[in-house]
């Protein structure tokens, strides 16, 4: 017996399946899955020490988050054209350059979700484009102010942690290859 899989339920961005898989000790079990197209997220910088950062009025928990820009990707759109929709749309750049950051399971217990990041460099202004549904405002914010929000944790948004996080690392790590070892 192969996968078997039942559509609940089927919206504009997802469906939600009832998957009954068989275990490796053989028995068979059901399990619900939101399957969804995968999406992006970026990491828009004005300069070196700046993102461009939004609060994004979130319905769902009924508050507005400060996150990172992302979107769902459209049937078959490659990532990187996704990404540069999706940071005019919400943030009102264009970018020079999209570089590949990483790409993650969003919540890979109950989501097919995966996601994208990049960071957005050579930003130049032409103007937001929302969705008539968004509730979206710009916020630049300083990399020492994230740094402080993450060790606070006042980011409360999972992807926006996990592309900042992620970013700051890798900056810290090509910092420390650089340096000399102290002596004593």
């Amino acid at each position: 017996m192969g996968d078997e899989r039942d559509i609940l339920l089927t919206t504009r961005k997802f469906r939600v399946e009832r998957q009954t898989v068989r275990h490796r000790n053989g028995q068979c079990f059901e399990r619900e899955v939101v399957v969804h197209p995968g999406a992006v997220v970026l990491l828009p910088l004005l300069d070196d020490s700046t993102v461009v950062m939004i609060r994004n009025t979130r319905h769902s928990v009924g508050r507005t988050l400060l996150e990172l820009p992302a979107g769902t990707l459209e049937a078959d759109e490659p990532p990187v054209e996704c990404a540069a929709r999706e940071l005019q749309e919400e943030t009102g750049y264009r970018a020079a350059e999209l570089i590949p950051l990483i790409s993650f399971f969003a919540s890979p217990g109950v989501l097919s979700e995966r996601m994208h990041a990049f960071v957005a460099r050579g930003l130049t202004p032409v103007g937001q484009q929302l969705e008539e549904t968004e509730e979206i405002d710009v916020e630049p914010t300083s990399l020492d102010r994230i740094r402080q929000m993450l060790l606070e944790g006042s980011l409360e948004d999972g992807k926006t942690i996990a592309v900042l996080g992620t970013y700051l690392l890798q900056q810290e790590n090509r910092e420390s290859v650089g340096r000399t070892p102290s002596r004593p």
